[in-house]
């Protein structure tokens, strides 16, 4: 997981993507995950904004040199980023494989709107729901930041087979972090799948990003916290415990 502190250009967050992918690569990752829109500033925080210089497409160059990083590092990569849709805006996560091809985009379903999340001004509620990405290491599905707070997102992943949800996110310094932590355990424990989420962090206008991010265990144990700085958090997701224990506990069968 990438605990970025976001810059104010597209250039400087592309750089900082780009060097801490490197980074994962030198320490034996297979997969990366980023924060939510991380190459951008937060401009969600701001109500009815012209946001239209944060927007990308697939075929933006931004899109393109982490497709050929991944290629190049033989490195899987789940970045979130404001991307435009035939003429449609989402927040979006890509799943990108080891040969740099995009193997689907996952779209945030639930868009909030609240003090500094003035997110239905920019984003538009997915057409397609929440997927699962089979990959050679298991299967991996993708909750988008307030997704996570409804109980559909990482029950529809698991539902679809999912071993790990990733879940990039912006939460505030000012927030319960502590009910979050325990919010994303019991629903990695509801579901008996690893949930990992990754945050922003450092100050961005009226905001600080708490950074925290975390992976939570399929019996709902905390595995790993990270504090509030910024930081390259390499982690082991076994992920053959998945199965026994929803052997052992059944609950996506009922």
């Amino acid at each position: 997981m990438a605990q970025m502190r976001m810059g104010e250009t597209t250039a400087d967050n592309l750089e900082r993507t780009l060097a801490a992918m490197r980074a994962a690569r030198d320490g034996g990752a297979d997969l990366i995950l980023f924060p939510e829109v991380q190459l951008s500033p937060f401009f969600p925080q701001y109500p009815g904004r012209d946001a239209r210089r944060w927007k990308l497409t697939l075929d933006s160059p931004e899109i393109l040199a982490i497709r050929n990083a991944c290629k190049e590092l033989s490195l899987y990569a789940s970045p979130n980023v404001y991307l435009d849709l035939d003429g449609v805006s989402y927040d979006a996560s890509l799943m990108i494989d080891d040969r740099g091809e995009v193997l689907g985009v996952s779209k945030m379903v639930h868009i909030a709107q609240a003090e500094y999340f003035y997110e239905q001004d920019y984003y538009t509620p997915s057409d397609d729901g929440f997927k699962v990405y089979d990959t050679p290491f298991g299967k991996f599905g993708i909750v988008i930041c307030f997704d996570r707070h409804l109980p559909d997102g990482i029950r529809s992943c698991a539902a679809q087979g999912a071993e790990l949800v990733l879940i990039p996110t912006a939460n505030l310094t000012s927030e319960p972090l502590e009910l979050f932590a325990w919010e994303v355990r019991v629903q990695a424990f509801q579901n008996t799948a690893f949930v990992a989420m990754c945050n922003r962090v450092g100050p961005e206008g009226a905001l600080v990003f708490a950074g925290e991010s975390l992976l939570a265990g399929p019996d709902g144990s905390l595995r790993y916290a990270a504090g509030g700085e910024e930081a390259l958090i390499l982690l082991d997701v076994p992920l053959e415990e998945v199965a026994p224990i929803r052997a052992q506990r059944p609950w996506l069968t009922l």
